[in-house]
């Protein structure tokens, strides 16, 4: 079956949750730098949570974290804010959200849909996964690297570690919660999100607003 054109959706994410059946690409803005936080305070305030409310993040809150997580630091040579072994760049970053499934490219620094199925029930069997606004997914394509399969595990882990961290310190700058997360069930995950045989899921992490009791 054909697949539909995809449309870059250029516009708040607020209007985009209300229309969730829309199957289209979403256009990020620009990150923004103009943040007070040092990094010795983001460093101290890093924690993890796991107590989410269900507030949409905006489409800038939402743009500045896929930057800060992988985004193109330095164009000339499309190098990333995280290093991966032989810069190799074999960590995908989808986002799972209310609308559907998106993966990150960060060349171009947009999401593009993959399907309209809320699957964030799927990515963690921690009941906050449900409702909380996003769910980052990191699955390394062993396809982008070299070596034997022992070595293609023990690299994608560490640079899934580096990317998660990147993250943590963007939550703990915006006032964020997250958390990274290992309890998934990631067969049944990976036939959600329609994943090649040489993808392989290695961790989540959950963003989104801390709850107030």
């Amino acid at each position: 079956m054909k697949r539909l054109k995809r449309k870059v959706f250029n516009a708040g994410l607020v209007l985009l949750l209300c229309s969730p059946m829309l199957a289209e690409d979403i256009r990020l803005l620009p990150p923004q730098f103009e943040k007070n936080a040092t990094l010795l305070e983001a460093l101290k305030n890093r924690c993890s949570e796991r107590s989410f409310s269900e507030k949409e993040l905006s489409l800038q809150q939402l743009s500045n974290l896929l930057w800060a997580a992988v985004g193109v630091n330095r164009p000339d040579d499309e190098k990333r804010t995280a290093p991966t072994a032989r810069n190799a760049q074999e960590i995908d970053v989808y986002v799972a959200m209310k609308t559907g499934l998106y993966l990150y490219n960060a060349k171009d620094h947009i999401l593009v849909f993959i399907h309209a199925n809320d699957i964030r029930s799927k990515t963690g069997k921690q009941k906050f996964t449900e409702t909380a606004p996003v769910n980052l997914i990191y699955v390394a394509d062993f396809d982008k690297m070299n070596g034997d399969e022992e070595t293609k595990i023990f690299y994608s882990a560490t640079d899934t570690g580096f990317i998660s961290q990147n993250v943590y310190l963007y939550c703990a700058a915006e006032g964020l919660g997250t958390v990274v997360r290992g309890w998934v069930d990631k067969d049944k995950l990976a036939i959600e999100m329609k994943l090649r045989p040489e993808q392989h899921i290695t961790l989540a992490q959950t963003v989104g607003y801390i709850k107030q009791e």
